[in-house]
């Protein structure tokens, strides 16, 4: 039998504001256990929380960006359970009425699968602490700093079938978020969580089979293994005549496996009532409408005013606005005066490469630039030449060195005499008869060879251009 599977996902996003959702306590990431917390974020009685504005703002500019009804009359509700990471027992929320619903984002995948994802809701609520486990001590402690973090969820209607629909999906909704500039999406801080909502069920069936979800998937490597492993599990399961059980699972990237954590609980499990403390919102279409202007030029976007502007291909487009970041670099670039085409090659190869290399992403660089820039200005004026370029490059990507000093303490300026390259040319001919020999027979590889010799002479600062020519016209001459 062929089987088909069927996948939601729900997207925790932390969002990028100074503060937590409901008081004034810092969200910045990391610090001592339990020093980013106080009195309302961790649910003591008589405390009352307040919402912060700015995480309306951002949820409402994700939901414009996504296509989705905003709701204009919304509220926040109580979910209750008691968990140790949830001080208070209980998580404000939105069920009845979130904050979005009924939106879409279209993907593409790198097979070329085109198709609209459509959202079924997105809501506010606040982040859980953090449970530390310690085998050592056969302990489980207690850190309370990520308690009251603002989040939105974005939950997906089961429209995906692939993890490659997917993975699709999460790399446009991350690049989405960071062109708004609501979150930094660090899969590794947590700021991007994933549950996965997986079943099966035999193709061409329009029934739904029983789910399980995955909880807080942390990088497109795990997601995307964890759905091919879940999916075989409950497809030998169906196969040997056994039931799939409602539950949740977890993730194990060790065992490249996943394992029941609990029965998956329903709406109804979680006794959800209004939130009494915090008023329902009421938004103006006054203030929908100054989000709408206010929205940043999207990747998309970017995209066609760099092929209409630039003259640049589609595949260079994609690859500069594949970060927020790096269409920000590239423009900067070209605001200090580089040529277009030659920035976006400098960028696809040589800055692409070093984050590659070194496991960063474009925000994180220490490069400016002006330093790039500055070393594109020295190629096209004949100081450098490419290979030395890049040499310089990586000499200085890592502390965004000076170009100028570093070439000049390095003496690594391109030679222009003609006098000294006749000179070079005259003792690579006279160490190297044969190869002469051997062109004049025909044989053209015995031309790179002589190009090699003279730029090894030359300690590589010669124009490459000008030693081909200069040898073609005494070999040929």
């Amino acid at each position: 039998m062929t089987w088909e599977t069927v996948i939601g996902l729900e997207t925790h996003v932390e969002l990028a504001t100074k503060t937590k959702i409901f008081c004034s306590c810092t969200t910045e990431f990391g610090g001592a256990p339990n020093t980013h917390c106080c009195p309302v974020c961790t649910g003591m009685p008589g405390t009352l929380p307040v919402l912060n504005k700015r995480v309306l703002e951002f949820a409402v500019k994700t939901g414009l960006a996504l296509n989705g009804e905003i709701t204009r009359h919304c509220k926040f509700d109580r979910k209750n359970y008691f968990y140790p990471d949830l001080p208070k027992a209980y998580q404000i929320s939105q069920l009845y009425l979130p904050i979005v619903r009924n939106g879409k984002i279209p993907i593409r995948t790198g097979s070329g699968t085109e198709k609209v994802i459509r959202i079924h809701e997105l809501h506010m609520e606040e982040d859980a602490g953090k449970l530390v486990h310690d085998p050592w001590l056969d302990q489980t402690k207690c850190d309370y700093n990520r308690c009251g973090v603002p989040l939105i969820e974005i939950v997906t209607e089961p429209d995906f079938r692939t993890a490659e629909e997917v993975i699709a999906y999460l790399e446009k909704l991350k690049s989405t978020l960071q062109y708004l500039g609501v979150s930094d999406c660090k899969m590794q801080e947590g700021s991007l969580r994933c549950d996965v909502n997986l079943s099966v069920r035999p193709a061409g069936s329009t029934a739904l089979g029983t789910r399980t979800e995955m909880k807080n998937l942390s990088s497109f490597k795990a997601i995307a293994r964890a759905i091919a492993y879940e999916a075989r599990r409950q497809i030998e399961r169906i196969e040997e005549g056994k039931p799939v059980i409602q539950e949740t699972r977890r993730w194990d990237e060790n065992k490249d496996a996943t394992f029941a954590m609990r029965s998956k609980e329903n709406a109804q499990d979680y006794r959800y009532f209004p939130e009494p403390d915090i008023p329902p919102l009421e938004l103006s279409q006054e203030y929908l409408n100054a989000l709408q202007l206010a929205q940043p030029e999207m990747a998309e976007e970017k995209m066609a005013r760099y092929q209409r502007d630039y003259g640049l291909p589609v595949y260079d487009t994609q690859m500069l606005t594949g970060q927020k970041a790096l269409a920000d670099f590239f423009e900067a670039c070209i605001t200090l005066g580089s040529d277009p085409k030659q920035t976006a090659n400098w960028i696809m190869g040589q800055v692409l490469g070093q984050l590659s290399a070194k496991a960063l992403e474009a925000k994180d660089m220490k490069l400016t630039p002006a330093t790039l820039a500055k070393l594109i200005s020295m190629v096209k004026a004949g100081r450098l030449n490419r290979n030395t370029a890049v040499k310089v490059f990586e000499a200085v990507f890592d502390s965004d060195g000076d170009v100028e000093e570093y070439v000049k303490t390095h003496g690594l300026e391109q030679v222009n005499d003609p006098t000294a390259l006749t000179a070079a040319i005259e003792r690579v001919f006279a160490a190297n008869p044969q190869s002469i020999a051997d062109f004049k027979a025909g044989k053209e590889k015995a031309f790179g060879f002589l190009v090699g010799q003279v730029m090894r002479d030359m300690k590589g600062k010669a124009d490459p251009q000008a030693v081909n020519q200069a040898l073609r016209d005494r070999l040929e001459g």
